[in-house]
C-alpha cells in the first residue's frame, strides 16, 4: 500500500517541494541547506531583507492527526474508494488503555493519530500537512 501511495503521489506531483521529512532522497539537513543558501543569496543581492525563521517542534504530530481531514485529503487527491476505506479501516476502531502499577484504566477508542512505527504512517503524515495540489 504505501508503494502504491507514493508512486501516486509522486507521480503527479501532488507533494510540495518544501516538504523533507519523510520523502525520498530528501532530509531535514536538505531543509537547512536551502534555507542558508536563500539567505545568502539575499545577502549577495544586496537586499535590506529581514531573515526570520519559524522552527516547530513536531515530535508529537502523529497523536494529533484528525482521521476525517485525512481522508477528505486523500480524497481530494483523488485515492479511490477501495484504498480510502482500507485506510479508514486501519485508522478507525483503534483503542488503548493504560497500565500502570498493577492498575488499569478503562479501554478508550482512538479518534486522533496515526498508528506509531507503521510503514504507511510517515506518508500518510507527509500528505496530511501538506498543502499543494
Amino acid at each position: 500500500m504505501y508503494n502504491r501511495l507514493n508512486n501516486y503521489m509522486v507521480m503527479n506531483n501532488f507533494l510540495t517541494d518544501s516538504q523533507f521529512g519523510f520523502k525520498e532522497e530528501h532530509s531535514t539537513s536538505m531543509a537547512i541547506l536551502r534555507l542558508v543558501a536563500q539567505i545568502a543569496t539575499e545577502i549577495d543581492k544586496g537586499r535590506p531583507n529581514v531573515t526570520l525563521g519559524v522552527f516547530t517542534d513536531l515530535s508529537k504530530a502523529f497523536d494529533t492527526i484528525d482521521h476525517n481531514i485525512l481522508l477528505d485529503k486523500l480524497c481530494m487527491y483523488g485515492v479511490r474508494v477501495k484504498c480510502l476505506d482500507w485506510i479508514c479501516s486501519c485508522l478507525t476502531h483503534r483503542k488503548q488503555y493504560v497500565h500502570i502499577n498493577n492498575n488499569e484504566s478503562d479501554m478508550l477508542c482512538i479518534n486522533c493519530s496515526l498508528p506509531q512505527g507503521s510503514v504507511l504512517g510517515p506518508l500518510l503524515f507527509t500528505i496530511y500537512i501538506n498543502e499543494s495540489g
